[in-house]
């Protein structure tokens, strides 16, 4: 699991969802949204602290910024470590935020062509994050 401390920047409300932005650090901010409101979850007020965690297999990994995709959240990282399996692999990179651990098949890894110092992105959906206090 992947997980990183912030606070709670900013909250857009709609019905029973909230997309909530999370400051991680001056330079990275990550969007959530959830099925709570500042009214049902009293958690979420401006600048509370929060953690965001999302699970390895729901971070995508790509060479380049795709800027016309519908995934808010992309975090620039240099590859750190690379464990390859037969279906599977596992692949770490450091990036603004910190660590983020992928986890890919081995067939999309190579096709990617990743090696350790490759620069990749890794890009979560909006809706793959979840918040803890």
């Amino acid at each position: 699991m992947n997980i990183f401390s912030g606070h709670i920047s900013d909250i857009q409300v709609n019905e029973s969802l909230s997309l909530v932005s999370i400051k991680i650090n001056e330079q990275a901010i990550l969007q959530v949204i959830v099925v709570e409101t500042p009214q049902t979850a009293p958690y979420l007020i401006k600048k509370n602290p929060i953690q965001v965690l999302f699970k390895e297999t729901e971070v995508i990994i790509t060479k380049e910024d795709i800027p016309d995709i519908s995934i808010e959240n992309k975090i620039k990282g240099t590859v750190n470590t690379i464990e390859k399996g037969i279906l599977l692999s596992t692949l770490s990179m450091d990036s603004e935020i910190g660590t983020i651990v992928a986890i890919l098949s081995t067939e999309a890894l190579q096709k990617l062509n990743l090696e350790k110092g490759s620069v990749v992105i890794a890009m979560i959906k909006i809706n793959e994050i979840m918040l803890a206090e």
